[in-house]
C-alpha cells in the first residue's frame, strides 16, 4: 500500500489536464464527506444563495443562520422584498452590521422584479449589474444556482492560492485576485465532471477547516496537501503576505438614554454616512461628567429630573472606533417631541416605546450596550 509522501509524490508527477482533474477530484471527495451543513445549500435557489452570500459578508456562520431563517420568514421571494418598507428589511437586519448591504438587497430585488420579470440572470456577468452584487457575489450564485464554471474568489479562496502556489505578493493586491481568479478557473474547466458550485463551496469550507487563517493550517488532513509548494516547501504560514494594518481613529462619545416612565428619545441618522439611515440615541462628542451631560440634554430641550450613569463601552469599526459613556436620565415634560402619530423628520428627536425599539426601530449594534440596559428594564 503506497503511504501518504508517496501519495503525494505521484501527483506532483501529474501534469496538465490530469494534474487539474486530480485536483478537483481530490478536493470535491473531500467536500463530499465533509462539508458544512447549512440551510442555504440545502436548497440553493439563486434568491437563497445571494441573500446568504450577503448576509454572510464581515459575519459568521453560526450568526448568519437565525437571520437567515428570520429574513426568509418575512420575505419568502424577491417579489416579497421588493415591496418591503425600509424600516421592515432594516429591523430584521439589525445586528448584522454593514446596513448598505440590506439596502442594496432591497434595490437589486426591485431590479431583478422590473427588469428581469421577476428571475435573477443565471450568468456571473449579467448578475454583477445588480445593485450590492459585486464579482464574488455573482461568481457565488452563478457557479452554485446555475452552475457556472466561474470561481468565487473570497479570503479563503485567495489564502489557498497563496499557499498553494508561494505567492509573494501581498494578498490584497489586483494582481493576486486575478491570479487567483484564473488558477482556480483553469482546475474547473479542466475536469469535464467538475460541479462548480461545489468546487466554489469545498474551497471555502477548507479554508474555513483546514488551511486555516492566523493559526497553523491542518495540512496532514487536507486534501491538496499534493498540490501545495508550501507545503511542500514546509513553510505554509509564511502565507498569504498580508498588509500592514491602519491604525483605526478613535472616537468618543456620551449616549444618553432620555426617557420617561413609558417612551425614549431617538432620533435617525442622515440618509449617507455611517450607519446611514439607522436609528440611534441622542449622544454627544467626547466623555462627559455628570454636570455637563445635563446641561446637553437641556440644551436639546428636556427637563432632566435624574440622572444615572451607564456603564462604559467600546464599538469597532473598520477605520474607527468608539469609545462611549453613557447616561439613563428621566425627564419630563416630553409633550412638545413628535410620537408615532407625528413622525420625525431627518436628525430630529422623537420618542418610541421599548416595544418599539425592539420590534420596529433599528437601532446599530454599536449602541448595543445601551440598548440591552434599556430593554432589561
Amino acid at each position: 500500500m503506497m503511504n501518504r509522501r508517496g501519495e503525494d509524490r505521484e501527483n506532483n508527477q501529474k501534469t496538465g489536464e490530469d494534474r487539474g482533474k486530480a485536483f478537483s477530484e481530490s478536493l470535491l471527495s473531500w467536500y463530499d464527506a465533509h462539508r458544512r451543513i447549512l440551510p442555504w445549500r440545502e436548497d440553493p435557489s439563486p434568491y437563497h444563495v445571494w441573500l446568504s452570500e450577503i448576509m454572510l459578508q464581515q459575519t459568521r456562520v453560526e450568526a448568519v443562520k437565525a437571520y437567515y431563517a428570520r429574513f426568509l420568514a418575512q420575505f419568502p421571494d424577491i417579489a416579497s422584498l421588493a415591496g418591503a418598507a425600509e424600516d421592515q428589511y432594516m429591523k430584521l437586519w439589525e445586528g448584522l452590521g454593514y446596513y448598505s448591504r440590506v439596502r442594496n438587497l432591497h434595490r437589486g430585488a426591485v431590479m431583478v422584479m422590473e427588469q428581469y420579470g421577476g428571475k435573477m440572470p443565471d450568468s456571473a456577468a449579467e448578475l454583477k449589474k445588480i445593485p450590492g452584487i459585486g464579482e464574488y457575489t455573482a461568481a457565488a450564485v452563478a457557479s452554485i444556482a446555475f452552475g457556472e464554471c466561474v470561481p468565487a474568489v473570497d479570503g479563503n479562496l485567495l489564502r489557498i492560492f497563496a499557499r498553494l502556489t508561494c505567492c509573494p505578493q501581498g494578498i490584497n493586491e489586483t494582481a493576486v485576485k486575478k491570479a487567483a481568479q484564473g488558477f482556480f478557473h483553469e482546475k474547473m474547466v479542466q475536469d469535464e465532471s467538475v460541479r462548480p458550485g461545489d468546487f466554489n463551496q469545498a474551497l471555502m469550507d477548507l479554508g474555513t477547516a483546514v488551511c486555516l487563517p492566523n493559526a497553523v493550517p491542518l495540512c496532514e488532513v487536507c486534501p491538496l496537501r499534493s498540490f501545495c509548494e508550501a507545503f511542500a516547501a514546509g513553510n505554509p504560514r509564511d502565507y498569504p503576505v498580508m498588509p500592514e494594518k491602519k491604525a483605526r481613529k478613535v472616537e468618543q462619545l456620551t449616549v444618553f438614554l432620555i426617557r420617561d416612565a413609558e417612551r425614549i428619545a431617538l432620533k435617525k441618522r442622515p440618509a449617507r454616512g455611517l450607519l446611514a439611515g439607522l436609528y440611534e440615541y441622542p449622544h454627544e462628542p467626547g466623555h462627559l461628567d455628570q454636570k455637563e451631560a445635563l446641561e446637553a440634554v437641556r440644551k436639546m430641550g428636556f427637563s432632566p429630573l435624574r440622572i444615572h450613569a451607564l456603564p462604559e463601552a467600546k464599538h469597532i469599526f473598520t477605520h474607527k472606533e468608539w469609545h462611549m459613556t453613557g447616561y439613563e436620565i428621566l425627564a419630563d415634560e416630553l409633550e412638545s417631541f413628535p410620537g408615532p402619530d407625528r413622525p420625525a423628520g431627518p436628525g430630529e428627536i422623537f420618542l418610541a416605546s421599548i416595544r418599539e425599539i425592539r420590534d420596529v426601530y433599528a437601532v446599530p449594534t454599536a449602541f448595543s450596550a445601551y440598548t440591552a440596559a434599556l430593554l432589561t428594564r
